[in-house]
């Protein structure tokens, strides 16, 4: 029995771990693909095997070897293979870390329901798919990676780089070990730059494909680092290899140390779960084959259990609706709040509890009996509102928010529906909203460089979140300052949802002949013919950029006929060469040049005219994130005066 009770912990710790919501250090985020051609249905069994081999790579990732496979699943239809490759000098809590942050983000948000994804981190290569790609050499998808700063002296060195890298190729591919198919060198260029490069392969490909790979990796350099002016730096990035280099140190440097004892590196099959049939070859004793198939067995009776509990009570709901509209209203049902409880929270909507006012109703602070502070929302029902919410304008925001879970959107609670009362129940952010610190001018100097910086990357990725990675793919059509909340530690939340638009997979815009949003953050394609996109997003992504960096509220240049409109102000200043005259002063020296520029460059890329020339969210996160990609010249912004008083219509 002790020897029973032992060999359950790491399992069931395994699965824990896996499920909790609480997060390490999260790791440099690089790139990511997702395939769209092949995805499975939520809740089955592909995605129940998907989690569990999620949860084996990330409870073995503190082996020395920074790298294990491993197969779920027992039919063809459902079985997954995957594998994690961290930086050959990572510690052992470090490649943890990497692992852990993938094996979540891989899945939410990036790939919530695709079969074939692959993920990369400075320090970690994560991926999985539904066909075997073990000991097998491949390049695609591929990510090339450059230094915007160029070097000097630009044939030496890239003499110098392809030196180097034709040394270490060899080191990589044909390590003794087979433990870390990894190579790293150092080479003095001048008296103040060192070369610094980096070769890693899989350890489950041969030599000879390892070898293959980075050289292949390496005809690539070029069309990424070479084009004009020598790069300081670039990187390859192939599913089984990877190489890059540097004129500063990018891992650790390592003494040498004594080789470490060969591991070949073999795909482990996953213990069995429901419906699987283990194939795992090998000699153990009796004992501990019993041991294990008793903790495994004992897991998989609680889970089974609580499965059919849950099956069970959702099938008396299912029973009783069309097939089509089971699911939404069985999530609904789940989140309902009565009015006594919502009244009791709030101590009936007092103006002590009140947050502020919305376009549809006015927020209140409120605790429940647990304890737990929300942010109740109460929409207008007043005849003399120029704005009344409908049930169907109520019933989308709550399908949409209680669908939508992502760390920079705000998480829905529940709702209330009783005595004529439409009430939403939000997480409570702390620290309000954006345009609470950005257009005071005392408020505003608690957000220095870093934290404005945060924010527009906090944004970005939920807006990226809602165009391409969630179930759905949603247009916001309202992203302004006051519509970004701000928790304990400055994270921003995008909020309200009430006249956001869900769009097929294949559709890409719509049109409408009611406007709805603020002056100022609409698109001019919205605001004057009606026709809504993705790209009408981007362009409220650019405004609340620049107002970020400015500190100036886009509705204040529109108050006086004398002064031109932010987005005006912000060209010129990109034109002249001035642009960190644009910047909000109360930043003073708190910010780093490049990056100003950096941002403002983007900013004014989402406000151009034509919404083809805007980029994308998935490209402008990938601009916020690597300095090594080039940004296109932005064309003269959008510009059109304000003819009216009404500031929420064009």
């Amino acid at each position: 029995m002790p020897s029973f009770n032992t060999s359950m912990i790491p399992v069931i710790l395994s699965l824990l771990s896996f499920l909790s919501l609480t997060s390490a250090q999260v790791p440099h985020y690089r790139y990511h693909f997702c395939s769209n051609e092949s995805t499975f249905t939520p809740n089955s069994t592909y995605q129940f095997n998907l989690n569990y081999l999620l949860s084996s790579l990330s409870s073995n990732a503190t082996r020395e070897s920074g790298f294990y496979n491993a197969i779920a699943g027992q039919s063809p239809a459902t079985t997954i293979y995957g594998l994690f490759l961290c930086r050959g000098d990572l510690t052992t809590n470090a490649c943890q870390d990497c692992v852990a942050t993938a094996t979540r983000e891989i899945v939410q948000p990036y790939c919530p329901v695709g079969k074939v994804a692959v993920i990369w981190y400075d320090e970690c290569m994560l991926r999985y798919s539904n066909r075997s790609f073990f000991s097998t050499m491949e390049e695609e998808p591929s990510y090339l990676l450059w230094n915007l700063r160029n070097i000097t002296e630009q044939d030496r060195f890239n003499k110098l780089v392809e030196a180097t890298l034709n040394d270490s190729v060899p080191q990589a591919a044909n390590d003794p070990s087979g433990v870390k198919k990894f190579a790293t060198k150092e080479v003095s260029f001048t008296e103040s730059n060192t070369l610094y490069s980096l070769v890693q392969c899989t350890p489950d490909i041969s030599s000879s494909d390892c070898n293959m790979c980075l050289r292949g990796a390496m005809t690539n350099l070029p069309k990424c680092c070479d084009v004009k002016q020598v790069s300081r730096g670039g990187r390859v990035l192939y599913p089984s290899c990877n190489l890059r280099y540097e004129t500063y140190p990018f891992y650790q440097i390592q003494s040498e140390s004594a080789p470490t004892p060969s591991l070949t590196p073999t795909p482990m099959l996953l213990p069995p779960a429901p419906g699987w049939v283990t194939r795992q070859k090998g000699k153990s004793s009796s004992i501990k084959t019993i041991t294990i198939v008793a903790s495994i067995a004992v897991s998989l009776v609680l889970c089974t259990m609580i499965y059919y509990l849950l099956r069970r009570r959702a099938r008396k709901k299912y029973n009783a609706l069309p097939a089509e509209n089971a699911s939404t209203i069985t999530t609904i049902e789940s989140l309902k709040f009565d009015l006594a409880t919502i009244e009791a929270a709030t101590h009936k909507f007092s103006d002590d509890n009140k947050l502020g006012g919305g376009g549809f109703g006015e927020v209140y602070q409120g605790m429940l009996p647990n304890g737990q502070k929300i942010a109740v929302k109460r929409l207008r029902l007043s005849m003399n509102s120029k704005q009344i919410p409908d049930s169907m304008e109520f019933k989308n925001e709550v399908i949409l928010a209680a669908k939508l879970q992502h760390r920079n959107l705000v998480r829905l609670l529940g709702f209330c529906l009783e005595a004529e009362e439409k009430i939403l129940v939000y997480e409570f952010v702390p620290n309000k909203s954006l345009d609470y610190f950005l257009f005071d001018s005392e408020k505003q100097r608690l957000l220095d460089w870093s934290k404005r910086h945060k924010i527009i990357e906090g944004i970005a990725r939920g807006i990226l979140y809602l165009h391409e990675d969630s179930q759905l793919r949603v247009i916001h059509r309202d992203l302004k300052a006051s519509n970004i909340l701000l928790d304990e530690n400055m994270n921003p939340k995008i909020s309200d949802f009430g006249v956001a638009k869900i769009f097929g997979v294949d559709q890409t815009e719509g049109n409408t002949s009611t406007i709805v949003g603020t002056y100022g953050y609409i698109s001019p394609e919205y605001a004057l013919h009606g026709q809504f996109s993705v790209k009408s997003d981007v362009y409220s992504f650019g405004v609340l950029i620049l107002e970020i960096l400015s500190g100036n509220n886009i509705s204040s240049f529109y108050q006086s006929d004398t002064a031109t409109d932010l987005l005006t102000h912000a060209w010129k200043h990109w034109s002249s060469g001035t642009s960190l005259k644009f910047l909000d002063p109360s930043l003073r020296d708190s910010y780093l040049t490049n990056e100003v520029i950096r941002c403002i460059h983007i900013g004014l890329l989402c406000v151009q005219e034509n919404p083809a020339d805007r980029p994308t969210m998935a490209s402008i996160n990938l601009m916020l994130n690597s300095e090594t990609i080039t940004l296109s010249s932005p064309q003269k912004p959008a510009f059109f005066r304000h003819g009216g008083t009404e500031p929420n219509m064009p």
